[in-house]
């Protein structure tokens, strides 16, 4: 996986895992790193790039299966969307 940095307009970050040979671009909310503790905060970039670390392959995962068409996701995982390329 590679985070690509944050997208402003989503308040995501935009990752790249690779999916049965193909790159599929994802926006992981950042307020997930936030541990949905306080509404509205935002993690620092040192915060959500650790809590993406960490949860690396639940994230990989996830993409995964919604790359295959899978829309039963775990929460908080089930916030991941998949970017269309074009």
């Amino acid at each position: 996986m590679e985070v690509k940095g944050r997208d402003i307009v989503t308040e995501s970050y935009r990752v790249v895992v690779d999916v049965d040979g193909k790159s599929v671009t994802a926006l992981v909310p950042e307020r997930l790193a936030a541990g949905f503790r306080v509404i509205g905060s935002r993690p620092s970039h040192q915060t959500a790039y650790v809590w993406i670390a960490a949860n690396k392959e639940k994230i990989e995962a996830a993409i995964a299966k919604l790359a295959h068409g899978s829309a039963r996701l775990k929460a908080p995982f089930d916030l991941i969307t998949l970017v269309k390329e074009h």
